[in-house]
């Protein structure tokens, strides 16, 4: 089946060039100016993928990364965001939000193209799966399937790409401690960010989600030198 992409960015040569090579790569790609059409083109034909630009005219991408992923129908639709900002705290401040990758311009189609195919596979997994696996841990429960998260109070939480990648890796080996080149791998780290702080960041967000923000965190513990553990038993739901 066709995969369908929704790119929003205020440049019209970058969205004519990425239309015509997206198009030619397979995909079916709608191109937006802004955000107001972007929001309206999610609420209508909703979206395999989406790529945010940060600067746009009327809105910035990341108040559309925290608005997608709200989203009734499309919160967990992977997000690849661009931005044309040297400065790492775009790049954080996208990943905070649930972004699951990003680009800094100028990039390679190539290489967009190469996210987009990675994002949709780790996306596509619990599809292609019979059945489901739900794991309980502490006070959670994941369907590692559908990738939702719930809290014992019923609560659910909504996980990136790269949220539940690293808590799946977590959940696989529990009382073990994780080296932050695992965490790395898991989380899929880019240059130029270092990769201790793109660790330490999707670490910090996953803690935000678990409710694991006591000082020092119960469930997620750091082990100083070393890297982090989760500091739970891991079993299948009943």
């Amino acid at each position: 089946m066709t995969k369908s992409i929704l790119l929003v960015d205020d440049d019209q040569d970058i969205r004519e060039l990425l239309q015509a090579y997206l198009s030619k790569c397979g995909f079916q790609v709608q191109a937006q100016a802004d955000g107001q059409g972007f929001r309206q083109a999610l609420d209508t034909h909703g979206a395999d993928l989406v790529i945010l630009d940060v600067m746009l005219p009327d809105e910035d991408g990341f108040s559309l990364c925290r608005w997608v992923r709200q989203h009734p129908r499309q919160a967990r639709v992977p997000i690849i965001m661009l931005t044309a900002s040297s400065d790492e705290t775009d790049r954080v401040i996208g990943l905070e939000l649930g972004a699951d990758d990003y680009l800094g311009k100028p990039f390679s189609p190539r290489e967009l193209q190469a996210r987009i195919k990675a994002l949709l596979r780790r996306a596509g997994f619990m599809h292609e799966r019979p059945g489901g696996d739900v794991l309980t841990f502490d006070e959670w429960r994941l369907d590692t399937v559908s990738h939702r998260l719930f809290h014992r109070d019923g609560e659910e939480v909504i996980l990136s790409g790269a949220d539940f990648a690293l808590l799946k890796l977590f959940l696989d080996h529990p009382q073990q401690i994780l080296d932050r080149d695992t965490i790395g791998n898991a989380t899929r780290g880019r240059e130029p960010m270092p990769l201790d702080r793109i660790v330490d960041m999707a670490v910090s967000r996953l803690r935000q989600r678990l409710r694991d923000t006591e000082k020092p965190p119960r469930l997620i513990r750091t082990v100083r030198g070393s890297g982090y553990l989760l500091a739970a038993s891991v079993a299948p739901a009943h």
